[in-house]
């Protein structure tokens, strides 16, 4: 999983992610690189919740998790909807199919944080994709 050193370097090299949300990061999630899929959005509880019964459906919402990770993630999150080529481009594809602006934002955090677990997990650094 590579040592603290390491670690900090691979989630600074996410665009939008500083010091202080690495650092949060590793203290509120040591367990980041471990997790399997989607565990780590999850455990953030940034993973949506279905609430239904029968034939009713409410809308989703997330719930549970740390949410002094939730915290910690969600400038960063506004940073890289503005700054990340990939996530403004995930953003602005999310604002027009209609999503209010605080469920696209949750998105971002979501994808930032399934993304630093696979970047810890496979020991590598943020690069950008030119698709």
């Amino acid at each position: 999983m590579g040592g603290l050193a390491e670690r900090l370097a691979i989630l600074r090299s996410i665009p939008g992610v500083g010091d202080v949300t690495a650092i949060a990061l590793i203290i509120e999630m040591p367990e980041l690189g471990e997790l399997e899929g989607k565990q780590a959005a999850s455990l953030a509880g940034l993973a949506p919740v279905a609430r239904q019964s029968g034939k009713w459906q409410g809308k989703e919402r997330i719930q549970g998790g740390r949410a002094t990770l939730r915290q910690a993630l969600y400038f960063p999150a506004i940073a890289a909807a503005r700054f990340n080529p990939d996530l403004k481009r995930k953003y602005e594809a999310l604002i027009a199919a209609g999503k209010e602006k605080k469920v696209a934002l949750t998105a971002i955090m979501r994808k930032i944080i399934v993304m630093a677990n696979a970047l810890i997990r496979d020991r590598r650094r943020w690069t950008t994709s030119h698709a």
